[in-house]
């Protein structure tokens, strides 16, 4: 059973950077390919980045491609989610999660984190 948290959500202005980390236990992290996706009020849960259990293969959204970077450190167990040039579009709960392929169909995630809460002011 593998546990995620996340932090580093926060209020920024539109421009701004974040970034999200979560933070994994209770499992083998190296074994699991990893995602963010997000969740807008009255919006549907969406696919924003992934990344393969190496780390060698990263895959996003069109809408955050060149803004947005993930990565991964096997070592410290935590994913990472570097956000630049933030629009106030980018306002949502931002979640990871771990699954056994970087997809980006939420449903074939197994595992979540609890969320944390990014807004971007314009």
């Amino acid at each position: 059973q593998v546990q995620l948290v996340e932090s580093g959500g926060g209020l920024v202005q539109a421009g701004g950077s974040l970034r999200l980390s979560c933070a994994a236990s209770g499992g083998t992290f190296s074994r699991y390919a990893m995602g963010w996706f997000r969740q807008a009020p009255g919006k549907e849960r969406e696919f924003v980045a992934a990344i393969s259990w190496s780390g060698g293969s990263t895959y996003y959204t069109d809408s955050v491609k060149g803004r947005f970077t993930i990565s991964r450190d096997n070592a410290k167990n935590t994913v990472y989610l570097q956000m630049n040039s933030l629009k106030p579009d980018d306002t949502a709960v931002y979640y990871c999660a771990a699954g056994g392929q970087p997809l980006r169909t939420a449903e074939l995630y197994g595992y979540w984190g609890q969320g944390t809460q990014v807004t971007v002011s314009s």
